[in-house]
């Protein structure tokens, strides 16, 4: 059995869970303050609720990968119970002179030193702020949604190697390379 799976999923107040069977698939909807998610269970794995605490299983122990996927699934509930309550945020800042960032609404408009601006959709569920032209923060309460817009906005400009300039997280650390000497 997974280490992770035997600990249990505690609900907090305000969060409650919903076990549905839809087309012979297990889905599982945690509803809390900050909103909704739902996830499709596999086969392998069946999740118990007892009170105020969910338990994730293995259906077999045989099955190949069916302990590691009670583990996964267990770590993939507990994101979802704190995505509804606290919701998740990741921190990007700008590096490079005239690199500069401006949310309206739901698109984010960068100037990343290429000869066009670079205009980004956020997806649904995601909300970006730009306290300052340089920082970018980004909030939602899908804790891989949050992670996937910060990768694809780092992607623009990623941080290069010789002066450490573009797209980094907060607490990424750039090692800067020695340039090449005569």
């Amino acid at each position: 059995m997974s280490r992770i799976a035997k600990n249990p999923v505690e609900l907090p107040k305000g969060v409650e869970a919903t076990l549905t069977d839809v087309d012979s698939k297990t889905e599982i909807k945690i509803k809390g303050p900050m909103g909704m998610l739902a996830r499709v269970i596999p086969s392998s794995v069946r999740i118990e609720q007892n009170g105020t605490s969910l338990l994730c299983r293995a259906t077999d122990a045989n099955l190949p990968g069916a302990d590691a996927m009670s583990g996964t699934m267990r770590a993939l509930v507990n994101n979802m119970v704190v995505g509804v309550t606290k919701g998740f945020e990741k921190k990007l800042t700008l590096v490079g002179v005239g690199y500069k960032a401006q949310a309206q609404g739901a698109l984010l408009n960068l100037s990343l030193g290429f000869s066009h601006p670079v205009v980004h959709n956020m997806p649904e569920g995601i909300v970006v702020t730009t306290p300052i032209p340089t920082e970018i923060i980004i909030k939602g309460v899908d804790k891989q949604r949050v992670g996937q817009v910060a990768a694809e906005i780092r992607a623009y400009r990623p941080p290069e190697p010789y002066k450490g300039k573009g797209v980094r997280y907060v607490d990424e650390v750039v090692i800067i390379k020695e340039t090449k000497k005569k």
